[in-house]
């Protein structure tokens, strides 16, 4: 028996017509029931998709309806291709909108959940460029630390730090954020500055619940080597930035983004410790919803946040 030849490998079909045509054909007559019924849905005679019917037979090598005056069935051959048919169509139909985006003017709403340090700040700057360049689109801009759950509160896409878990999100990393030890001068009371991180567990200290709560988890930047210790933290907080607070107030030693302490340490608000020991840095992903089509505000969006990321991270 004749086995069935890959539609994505058709030979030439000269006159008989194109392969997708054929291919949707096929299919408007399963999905109809006939081929009259289907020569209506594609304004075409009946005779002339009675051609296209055969000629994709021919061209695959097998038969793939049984038809008899009143009946009409799929072969084993004809079911396999019916629904390997319908991928087809269906990813070139999202090829051709996904083209056709890409080159249009972007237009329309964005809804994009960012942390609040980095909308606050950092990615406003690019946010602003992006904005400039394609004046039809607007967004709204959704400070929100936790962006687990986005897709289910209608966010087109969200800056999100640390590991993505939903698999239903296409997360694309775009850079790391380095976690420094940080204290105000007055917690050390004229001591020098620590430098071992053995000594760090006897300083009173700060969290960052969602990254570190009881442990703290450094790593030598050039032996590799990890020192763990606990802490009973003064203050626990879900701000980076109620975190940098409480640190200036001099409550306790905390362990931040080091883009958002630069500034303190460069103008002696801070004291860096322990430089040679960091916390693991933290990922940053750019995410949105997996689907087969996406609006060219989005597209658009997502290039302009990637470029710009380790402009973001590190200035």
């Amino acid at each position: 028996m004749k086995t069935a030849r890959s539609l994505t490998s058709l030979p030439a079909l000269a006159a008989s017509g194109d392969r997708l045509q054929l291919m949707e054909t096929f299919v408007r007559i399963v999905e109809a029931g006939s081929l009259s019924a289907a020569a209506a849905q594609l304004h075409a005679t009946q005779p002339t998709i009675s051609r296209r019917l055969q000629s994709l037979e021919r061209s695959l090598g097998v038969r793939l309806l049984q038809r008899s005056t009143h009946v009409m069935r799929l072969t084993v051959d004809g079911e396999r291709c019916f629904e390997r048919a319908k991928r087809l169509l269906a990813d070139w139909a999202a090829f051709e909108a996904a083209v056709r985006g890409a080159q249009q003017e972007p237009e329309g709403l964005l809804r994009v959940a960012v942390p609040h340090a980095f909308g606050q700040e950092k990615f406003v700057v690019p946010l602003a460029g992006f904005l400039r360049e394609h004046p039809r689109v607007a967004v709204e801009w959704l400070l929100q630390d936790d962006t687990r759950d986005f897709i289910g509160s209608g966010i087109d896409c969200a800056i999100q730090v640390g590991e993505p878990t939903d698999p239903a999100v296409v997360a694309i990393k775009i850079g790391e954020v380095p976690r420094i030890v940080v204290v105000a001068p007055s917690v050390l009371a004229g001591a020098a500055p620590i430098a071992q991180a053995d000594e760090l567990a006897a300083l009173p200290w700060l969290a960052l619940r969602t990254y570190y709560r009881n442990e703290v988890s450094l790593t030598h930047d050039s032996t590799g080597e990890t020192r763990r210790f606990s802490i009973h933290p003064r203050v626990s907080t879900d701000s980076l930035y109620a975190l940098r607070s409480a640190c200036l107030l001099g409550l306790g030693a905390c362990i931040g983004s080091a883009w958002v302490l630069a500034d303190d340490i460069a103008q002696g608000r801070l004291v860096h410790l322990a430089p040679r020991w960091q916390a693991a840095p933290l990922p940053v992903y750019l995410g949105y919803p997996q689907a087969d089509f996406y609006p060219s505000r989005l597209q658009r969006f997502v290039a302009a946040m990637r470029e710009a990321m380790s402009v973001v991270i590190e200035g």
